[in-house]
């Protein structure tokens, strides 16, 4: 990413936290647009119809409301909105990594990705922070994103770091084993 991009990432970043600070709802604003950033960046369709250029902002905006529907935040709804209306749908990631990270700072907390097979309630997500935190010595902030493709169990990737204790990993480690055998 050039110096100047990264700027503007660093830039929507700061915007989203201070918004979602002065609406005090950081926590749950936070995982939505993980979530979100997250479909988009596994989705074609969708990341395609958001960058789309010759598509109207308000078709865009109805695209996201429908896909958040009532059950999530309204700021965080707007957020994303605010980010494509200014163009930055591709950055959208980036952008939201960002916040994530700046989030994480400013709680003293190291950032933990965590894929899972299915949605993890708050006191999973708790018992995972303790986990992790047992095992690194560091306070975490957990964001998950559902992946159906890791079958069961979680992957936790802490900057470079990844911990795979998914199904999926554990399978396919049996398949060599008896192969080898």
């Amino acid at each position: 990413m050039t110096e100047r991009r990264e700027e503007l990432v660093d830039g929507y970043a700061q915007a989203l936290l201070s918004a979602a600070e002065a609406e005090d709802a950081l926590g749950p604003v936070e995982d939505e647009l993980y979530e979100f950033a997250k479909a988009v960046e596994t989705n074609t369709g969708l990341r395609e119809a958001l960058t789309d250029a010759a598509l109207p902002i308000e078709n865009k905006k109805g695209l996201i409301g429908d896909i958040l529907s009532e059950r999530a935040n309204p700021m965080a709804a707007a957020l994303i909105g605010f980010v494509v209306e200014a163009g930055r749908a591709r950055d959208l990631g980036k952008i939201v990594e960002a916040f994530a990270a700046l989030a994480a700072e400013k709680r003293r907390h190291v950032l933990a990705e965590v894929r899972s097979a299915v949605p993890l309630d708050e006191a999973r997500r708790k018992r995972l922070a303790e986990a992790l935190s047992k095992a690194t010595g560091n306070d975490f902030e957990v964001n998950v994103a559902v992946d159906p493709s890791i079958v069961g169990g979680i992957v936790a990737q802490i900057g470079d770091e990844v911990f795979d204790g998914s199904v999926a990993t554990r399978l396919d480690d049996a398949k060599l084993q008896m192969g080898s055998a």
